[in-house]
């Protein structure tokens, strides 16, 4: 196996809230109130829809607001991966990854790992590290490994679907892979987004179905699931493994477009910095600035 690549969950297509449009000379992230199932192939006008799209479209009556999926793993963490990210939008590679612990930045001498403070707390990023989160679920059952990922740097999201994963894993007694489950859109409004609705995604059972009808659906899956001589621990082991061989998840030839969505260019970007505020000056500091310029009067 090559060392320093991470081998991740294969994609057979993406799940997307919104597109890039072209706007004032800038192509920029505009957000959208359904989901999107595209392909992986993208021309000039954007990312061509997965046939999977316009059956569910159908199924669903117009919007797409809510998808049957099911999981790969029944290890939460490896379903769901978030954590800090900083890019280099000037040739969009990954400059820095951390949990607010521990962190691997690439530099001059290559990979280090070093402690993250987090994004408001790192002097490093400047303000330009996000949350940043991939989700892969399973849509139909024509692949039994291939998988749809929903890129997000929705807070709302990521600590909604963490929780939701968690929940659900220890409810079924450890069989996440196997349970029924749903992506749901679902909207809210804050001070900060000025009273108009933010959406976000959350991981609920599948329509028509309890918690309970949900679990017995699990085991039943899972009992025939072992007969068949399907070993799920090794699945998730097999996973841990890969996502532990490469030090950034991302391929490089992936990364731009990521950066075009999520982390839109700005005048302070890395590569382009803005100045560092100016510290607010202690009362001492004050006095002496003024006693300052009362001597050049």
């Amino acid at each position: 196996m090559l060392k320093g690549f991470a081998i991740t969950p294969p994609v057979v297509g993406r799940i997307s809230i919104g597109r890039v449009v072209e706007r004032n000379g800038m192509r920029l992230p505009e957000k959208d109130d359904q989901f999107t199932l595209t392909s992986q192939v993208q021309n000039r006008d954007g990312w061509l829809l997965h046939p999977l799209d316009e059956t569910l479209r159908q199924q669903a009556g117009g919007k797409l607001r809510s998808l049957p999926v099911r999981l790969l793993f029944n290890d939460p963490s490896l379903n769901l991966r978030a954590d800090f990210n900083l890019f280099d939008r000037t040739n969009g590679r990954p400059v820095c990854v951390g949990n607010g612990e521990s962190c691997r930045r690439s530099g001059q001498d290559g990979i280090e790992t070093l402690p993250c403070p987090g994004p408001e707390g790192c002097r490093f990023a400047e303000g330009q590290c996000k949350p940043y989160a991939r989700f892969n679920v399973r849509i139909g059952d024509e692949d039994e490994i291939g998988t749809f990922v929903l890129r997000t740097t929705s807070f709302n999201t990521i600590r909604t679907l963490a929780a939701r994963l968690q929940y659900f894993q220890a409810a079924s007694g450890g069989l996440l892979a196997c349970l029924p489950l749903e992506l749901k859109l679902r909207g809210k409004s804050t001070t900060q987004s000025h009273r108009t609705p933010i959406f976000y995604v959350d991981l609920v059972v599948r329509s028509g179905m309890t918690m309970e009808q949900a679990i017995t659906e699990a085991r039943r899956l899972d009992g025939e699931r072992q007969q068949a001589g399907f070993d799920q621990a090794a699945l998730d082991e097999a996973a841990r493994q890969g996502f532990a061989n490469g030090a950034f998840e991302d391929l490089e030839e992936d990364v731009p477009a990521v950066v075009e969505e999520f982390f839109p260019p700005s005048s302070d970007a890395v590569g382009t910095p803005a100045p560092a505020p100016p510290r607010p000056l202690r009362l001492a500091g004050r006095l002496n600035d003024k006693v300052a310029q009362l001597g050049d009067a």
